[in-house]
């Protein structure tokens, strides 16, 4: 079966202080979907079609990789947004104490770690272990599933993904992105 482009799971007109509609538009509705046709174009006719995304992605390498986990990186990253600002559960609130000190300080550590990750990629949120997190920075469509963590969070830092809206003031985008996490979805992505 091909992959598909998933619904936004928000309204994209709904973010006040975040990136614009036209910004998701251009991301959700091109960019991912041209990921998910290269995918499907990749996979058809190897010994990958019919297997899964996550299966795709943890066990190719190359061009399909690239494609795939595009895709991928992409779903995971709408999914962490939400328009409204949500306080943080309990659980997770204090597993980043126990990790960064405090979530302020997770906050500053995620939001620099966005801002310096160089050229073109993600920022990661990941559980290393039991109780343990850590932050990741991957260059392209990197994914830290591949290295066995679990991803948690992740911020798009490639330049489609707030270059309408922001320009080039990435720091400013990182700061709204902070507003408006999914922490429900992040906790659930917990083990």
């Amino acid at each position: 079966m091909p992959y598909t482009l998933p619904p936004l799971p928000f309204d994209p007109a709904a973010f006040k202080d975040f990136v614009s509609a036209n910004t998701f538009a251009f991301h959700h509705g091109k960019h991912l979907q041209a990921y998910i046709d290269s995918a499907n174009k990749l996979v058809q006719g190897s010994h990958y079609e019919g297997k899964s995304l996550i299966d795709v992605v943890m066990t190719s390498s190359g061009p399909l990789f690239n494609q795939a986990a595009q895709a991928w990186n992409h779903e995971f990253y709408f999914n962490c947004l939400t328009p409204e600002p949500q306080e943080i559960p309990d659980k997770l609130q204090a597993l980043l104490k126990a990790n960064f000190d405090s979530v302020e300080g997770f906050k500053e550590k995620f939001a620099a770690a966005a801002v310096s990750n160089f050229g073109s990629g993600w920022t990661w949120l990941m559980q290393t272990g039991p109780n343990k997190l850590k932050l990741f920075s991957t260059s392209n469509a990197g994914n830290p599933m591949v290295d066995g963590f679990t991803p948690l969070l992740t911020i798009d830092v490639w330049e489609h993904a707030y270059y309408l809206d922001y320009q080039n003031r990435r720091a400013d985008y990182v700061r709204d992105f902070l507003k408006h996490v999914n922490w429900q979805f992040v906790t659930d992505n917990l083990k």
